[in-house]
C-alpha cells in the first residue's frame, strides 16, 4: 500500500494531528502569502499598519463626537474594537476559501487538510499582529496604565483561535461543497459588524436591544478588549463562549470526520 493511499485511510484526529503539526509546512506557505501580496512594495506589509492607523485615526474624533463621548475614552475602544473586528473577519471569510485557494496542493499529491486552515489562520495572525501594535500609541494616549487585569486577554485569545479553527474546519468543508455559502457568510459579517459593539458603546443600547450583544462576536470581543482597556470582562460572556466553543467543536469534528476525504473531488 501507498503512503498515499495509507494516509487517506487514517482516523480523523491523526489526519488532523498530521495537518498541525507541520508547522514549518503552514507557516511559511502564510508568510509566503504576505510577501507575495506586498512583493515590490517598498513598505511591504507596513502598509497593514498604515492603512489601519489611516482609519482608525479619522474615525476616531467623529465617533466620538456623534455619541458625545470623550475622545480619551472612547478612542481606545474604538481602536481595538476595529482592530480585533478586522482579525476576526478575516479569519471567517477566509476559512470559506481555505480548501478553494489551496487545491493546487490538494489536487497534486496527499495534504491532510487541516494543514490549510492552520495555513489561514496563521496569515491573519500575521496581520493582527501588525495591526495590534497601533493600541500601543493610543494606550499611551488615552493614559491606560498596565494592569493584571490585562493577562486576562491571553486565555481570551487563546479560546479566539480554537473557535477559529473549528470554525475554519467547518466552513472550509461547507463553502467547498456549497459555494454560495461563502456569500452569505460574507453578508452575515457585514451585519455583524454594526450589530456588534465595534463602533458604538453598548452602554448606548436601551435595555430591550441588549439582546444583540448575545452574539459571539460580541461576546469574544469583550473578552479581548475588556482587559487592554484596564477593565474586567462579564463573567456571562465567558459563559456563553465556552459553550458557543464547545457547539463549534462538536459540528466541526462530525463534518470533518465525516467529509474530510471529499475535499478534493468537490474542488
Amino acid at each position: 500500500m501507498t503512503r498515499a493511499v495509507s494516509n487517506l485511510h487514517r482516523s480523523a484526529w491523526a489526519d488532523w494531528w498530521e495537518g498541525t503539526r507541520r508547522t514549518d509546512i503552514w507557516w511559511t506557505l502564510a508568510w509566503f502569502d504576505i510577501v507575495l501580496r506586498y512583493r515590490r512594495s517598498m513598505l511591504g506589509p507596513l502598509w497593514l499598519t498604515l492603512s489601519m492607523g489611516a482609519m482608525i485615526g479619522g474615525m476616531g474624533p467623529l465617533y466620538s463626537s456623534l455619541f458625545g463621548t470623550e475622545l480619551s475614552k472612547f478612542f481606545p475602544h474604538l481602536a481595538l474594537g476595529i482592530i480585533f473586528w478586522s482579525f476576526f473577519a478575516s479569519m471567517v471569510t477566509d476559512a470559506c476559501n481555505a480548501f478553494v485557494s489551496s487545491s493546487n496542493y490538494l489536487k497534486q499529491g496527499y495534504f491532510p487538510i487541516s494543514l490549510f486552515v492552520w495555513r489561514s489562520m496563521a496569515r491573519n495572525l500575521i496581520q493582527f499582529a501588525h495591526h495590534i501594535v497601533l493600541y500601543v500609541p493610543v494606550a499611551i494616549w488615552a493614559g491606560i496604565t498596565p494592569s493584571w487585569s490585562m493577562l486576562m486577554v491571553v486565555p481570551a485569545m487563546l479560546v479566539a483561535l480554537v473557535n477559529a479553527h473549528a470554525l475554519g474546519l467547518l466552513l472550509g468543508l461547507v463553502c467547498t461543497r456549497f459555494r454560495d455559502v461563502t456569500q452569505i457568510v460574507t453578508s452575515v459579517m457585514q451585519m455583524l459588524m454594526f450589530l456588534t459593539p465595534v463602533f458604538w458603546l453598548p452602554s448606548s443600547l436601551p435595555g430591550r436591544a441588549q439582546y444583540i450583544l448575545w452574539n459571539p462576536f460580541a461576546q469574544m470581543l469583550d473578552l479581548l478588549r475588556t482587559p487592554l482597556m484596564g477593565g474586567v470582562a462579564e463573567s456571562h460572556n465567558w459563559y456563553g463562549i465556552l459553550i458557543w466553543t464547545a457547539m463549534t467543536l462538536i459540528a466541526s469534528s462530525v463534518l470533518f470526520n465525516k467529509y474530510r476525504r471529499r475535499v478534493v473531488y468537490w474542488l
